[in-house]
C-alpha cells in the first residue's frame, strides 16, 4: 500500500517552476532513491514531503494525511546541511529526541554511538564534519519511523564515511518503513536501492524498480542516467 502520494504536485518559486505536475506513488517497505542533477527538484520534494513548503498547485499527502504535526511524528527527517544545536552533547541530543519524538529508540542511538567511539561530552560544534554527519544520520535512524526522508546524505563526506552512512540506513530502518533518499551521487547508493525516481526540470523521468532497471538496460543505474540523460 502506498505512504507517499503526489497528485499533480507541482512547486514554484516565484517565475520559477522547481517542480512540474508531479504524479508519484511509493510504498512501505522500500529502499527510494530520488535522484538528478542538483536543481531538478529533489529538494524541494523532500521539504513538500516534511512540511517545510507547501504546494503550488496538487497535492501531497504521508498515509493519506495531508504533511503536518501529525505526520511529522511518523516521519524523520534528515536535511542536507546540519541542523541540531551545535552546542549540545550527545546526552543532551538523546534527551532532546527522547523528548520531542514518541518513537525514538534511545538504546538504538546508544548502540551506533559506542561503535561510532564518540563520547557525550563533546559538543556537535567540536566535532569533524565527517563525524558530525554520523551522529545526525544516527539519530534521525534511531527513529522507529514509518517514512524517513534523507536530503543529500552522503554529500559533501569522505567515501570512508559514505560507507558507514549507507550501511547505518541499510541496517537500521524499520522494515516496514519507506527510506526516501535524495542524491545526485548514483554509484555510492545504487547497492541499497530498490526503487529510483528520476528528476529532470522538476518532472519525473524516470520512475522504475531497480533491479529491473538494470536488467531491462543492461547497464547499472548510474551509467544508464550518464548514457540516457548526460548530466552527471
Amino acid at each position: 500500500m502506498s505512504i507517499l502520494e503526489c497528485r499533480g504536485l507541482s512547486k514554484n518559486y516565484g517565475s520559477v517552476q522547481a517542480l512540474n505536475n508531479i504524479d508519484l506513488s511509493l510504498e512501505s517497505g522500500r529502499i527510494v532513491g530520488l535522484v538528478g542533477p542538483n536543481g531538478s527538484g529533489k529538494t524541494t520534494l523532500i521539504k513538500l514531503a516534511q512540511h517545510l513548503l507547501t504546494p503550488t498547485a496538487g497535492m501531497i499527502t504521508i498515509d493519506g494525511m495531508l504533511p503536518g504535526p501529525q505526520t511529522k511524528a511518523f516521519v524523520s527527517y534528515l536535511p542536507d546541511r546540519d541542523f541540531l544545536p551545535q552546542w549540545m552533547n550527545l546526552d543532551q541530543l538523546t534527551v532532546f529526541y527522547h523528548e520531542f519524538f514518541a518513537d525514538f529508540n534511545p538504546a538504538k542511538s546508544a548502540d551506533m554511538l559506542e561503535s561510532l567511539g564518540v563520547t557525550g561530552n563533546m559538543p556537535l560544534g567540536k566535532m569533524s564534519k565527517g563525524t558530525r554527519e554520523k551522529v545526525q544520520l544516527i539519530f534521525t535512524m534511531s527513529r522507529e519511523a514509518r517514512v524517513y526522508l534523507l536530503d543529500e546524505p552522503i554529500a559533501g563526506v569522505d567515501p570512508a564515511t559514505r560507507d558507514y552512512i549507507l550501511r547505518t540506513i541499510l541496517t537500521n530502518y524499520s522494515e516496514n518503513a519507506l527510506v526516501l533518499i535524495s542524491t545526485h551521487l548514483i554509484t555510492d547508493v545504487e547497492p541499497i536501492l530498490d526503487e529510483v525516481v528520476f528528476l529532470q526540470n522538476g518532472t519525473i523521468a524516470l520512475h522504475e524498480n531497480a533491479d529491473a532497471l538494470r536488467e531491462r538496460t543492461g547497464k547499472s543505474i548510474d551509467g544508464y542516467f550518464r548514457e540516457v540523460y548526460r548530466c552527471f
